[in-house]
């Protein structure tokens, strides 16, 4: 060991562990980090309503969800020597919407907030690992993971144990003074801090999520079935999307909003301190007649460093598709949807004929 490292050593040892503990807070929010809290690396209390949630069948072809769930409970089986857990936030919003309102803007490509810029996982654990770098030239070496969404990690329970917020009835976590549109991040240490303590849950007998839900996909408070949820259709979900949810989805090409927009405490929703959540390429601003367009090399270039790469160029039409469909009654989409009949898979090729299906209805009925 140098001598370097002995007196960072030593140092460690001399600090006051509820000094540290507010230092490296201080630290993660001169990161950009929007909170920081200190978890215990316990996710027990977890594991009864997620083996429930699995028996049900809820997380549909999420099928690496069934595995790994004693570490998930126990963080410290997937990393050994694990002591403390380091969850911060980054809020994601540009603009702060308007409180309670689902914008209607039918011919408008709707893709979740969170996806409209970088990828947040690159930035996440960027910024996690330079967290790591500046504690430890304070207090010398000490073992350190960081996560962000790619590990069995029940993330939201560990910062809900620590105080960063309750988890809604939209199984989505809530911060009283930031609502909930951001995304979570870990850093597990093998540095002895002391824990922060759980909120309280606060949101009553509101059942707004519940109600806005496009598919009713949030069966019951606290219980969400994937399978008609938007998000896990429109970016996990490879298949053919059952016909009966199809007019729900609308025109969100990529993951929903609806339920946290609707959500009152997200009048407190704060924007991001970090200009990577910009949207890119107009993704904010995009028809989706401009969308359908898009060959796959397009769809590649424009998607460079985004989340909407994880749904796949045609998975991406599919959708795409759908929202045409659910669209106005417009002799251009039917020319569009027609032209591009053959240019996609068998399984985008299903979902044109209902889009078209769809528009020669609203035809005839107009």
């Amino acid at each position: 060991m140098s001598a370097t490292s002995t007196t960072s050593s030593i140092s460690l040892q001399q600090l006051d562990p509820q000094e540290l503990k507010a230092w490296i807070k201080q630290q993660a929010l001169q990161l950009g980090f929007a909170d920081c809290v200190i978890a215990r690396p316990d996710a027990q209390a977890e594991l009864p309503r997620f083996k429930e949630y699995l028996k049900r069948g809820y997380h549909g072809d999420m099928k690496f969800l069934e595995e790994n769930l004693e570490k998930r409970a126990d963080p410290t089986l997937l990393v050994p020597g694990t002591k403390s857990i380091i969850c911060v936030r980054m809020n994601y919003l540009v603009e702060t919407p308007k409180p309670r309102y689902v914008p209607d803007e039918p011919n408008l490509a709707i893709i979740a907030r969170y996806a409209r810029g970088r990828d947040y996982h690159k930035i996440m654990r960027g910024r996690l690992k330079t967290l790591a770098t500046i504690i430890k030239d304070k207090v010398g070496e000490f073992e350190s993971r960081p996560f962000a969404d790619s590990a069995p990690v029940f993330e939201k329970s560990l910062a809900e144990n620590a105080g960063m917020g309750w988890t809604g009835k939209h199984t989505l976590l809530i911060h009283k003074k930031s609502g909930s549109f951001f995304v979570l991040g870990e850093l597990f240490t093998s540095l002895d801090l002391p824990f922060d303590e759980p909120a309280t849950s606060h949101c009553g007998s509101c059942t707004a999520c519940i109600d806005i839900c496009p598919t009713q996909a949030i069966v019951e408070p606290y219980m969400l079935d994937a399978r008609k949820c938007i998000a896990y259709l429109t970016i996990e979900y490879k298949g053919i999307i059952p016909e009966d949810l199809r007019r729900g989805i609308g025109n969100r090409v990529f993951g929903c909003d609806d339920c946290q927009l609707i959500c009152p405490w997200n009048s407190f929703a704060k924007t991001a301190s970090i200009t990577d959540f910009n949207p890119r390429h107009g993704l904010d601003q995009m028809s989706l007649l401009d969308l359908w367009h898009w060959d796959e090399q397009t769809f590649l270039s424009c998607t460079e460093g985004s989340p909407l790469r994880r749904t796949g160029y045609q998975s991406f039409m599919r959708n795409i598709a759908i929202g045409l469909g659910n669209a106005p009654y417009s002799s251009e989409i039917i020319q569009a949807l027609t032209q591009h009949r053959t240019s996609h898979d068998e399984v985008v090729q299903v979902h044109i004929d209902w889009a078209i299906a769809e528009q020669l209805n609203k035809k005839s009925s107009l």
